[in-house]
């Protein structure tokens, strides 16, 4: 969830929950508390995590960078839950998909870095925070041909919507970058390893999984990768309990 500190209260958006409901799934919130039994005795329950995008940065002290001057909001609670979340994830082999602000919580997760500020720091760079109308593609995307993104796109032509300005930088252990904006900038990372589902993709797919086949193919991926779980390693989560 994301943490609305003015009213202190936990908040997400609708869209993650409407996609997953739609294709069968049951969403469960996560609270942003950052403790280890908490989120130990959750995710043994879980067959999937969805690491939604924020309204923050994350901390650039967690990959050992001064703050830039563009950065914006850093909402401590989000972090610390985040990374717990994905050191548990990744301890128990849950399939994971990591959207914006998530893919990049996974990718600092795995020792990677980040871009703090796209327009400042690179040059040339198409514009990355569209505004409304949000669910709009617009800009295109390249693929290397390999992988579970690789598998759900259709066309040569692939656009996508774009909220962000920070991103990947340096990608991190046991990650590959499977997809770029045409300025470089790294637009979905995947696990290199064959027994693990983690895609991280720095569009929004929850805002346009109704209209758009790629946004709904990454759903339903996730959801078949959650329901195999459930029959296999999720089996295993609570034999080791």
């Amino acid at each position: 969830m994301r943490l609305e500190a003015a009213t202190r209260r936990f908040y997400l958006g609708l869209d993650y929950s409407e996609a997953l409901v739609h294709l069968g799934a049951v969403p469960v919130h996560i609270s942003l508390i950052p403790d280890k039994n908490y989120i130990e005795s959750l995710l043994k329950n879980l067959d999937g995590i969805l690491l939604p995008g924020s309204d923050s940065d994350v901390n650039p002290l967690i990959f050992y960078e001064e703050p830039h001057p563009k950065l914006k909001r850093v909402v401590p609670e989000k972090d610390e839950t985040d990374l717990l979340v994905l050191k548990t994830a990744e301890k128990y082999k849950i399939p994971l998909l990591a959207i914006c602000f998530g893919m990049q919580a996974l990718n600092v997760s795995r020792g990677g870095n980040l871009i703090q500020d796209i327009e400042s720091q690179i040059e040339n760079s198409v514009k990355h925070e569209q505004g409304i109308p949000i669910e709009r593609n617009s800009h295109s995307l390249d693929f290397n041909g390999a992988g579970i993104l690789s598998r759900l796109i259709m066309s040569k032509n692939v656009f996508v919507n774009s909220h962000h300005h920070q991103a990947v930088k340096k990608v991190g252990k046991n990650l590959k970058a499977t997809a770029w904006a045409k300025d470089g900038i790294v637009e979905c990372i995947e696990d290199t390893r064959e027994d693990r589902f983690v895609l991280g993709v720095q569009w929004h797919p929850e805002l346009s999984w109704k209209n758009d086949k790629l946004s709904s193919g990454i759903f339903k991926e996730f959801v078949k990768a959650a329901e195999n779980f459930a029959g296999t390693g999720g089996e295993n989560i609570c034999d080791n309990a």
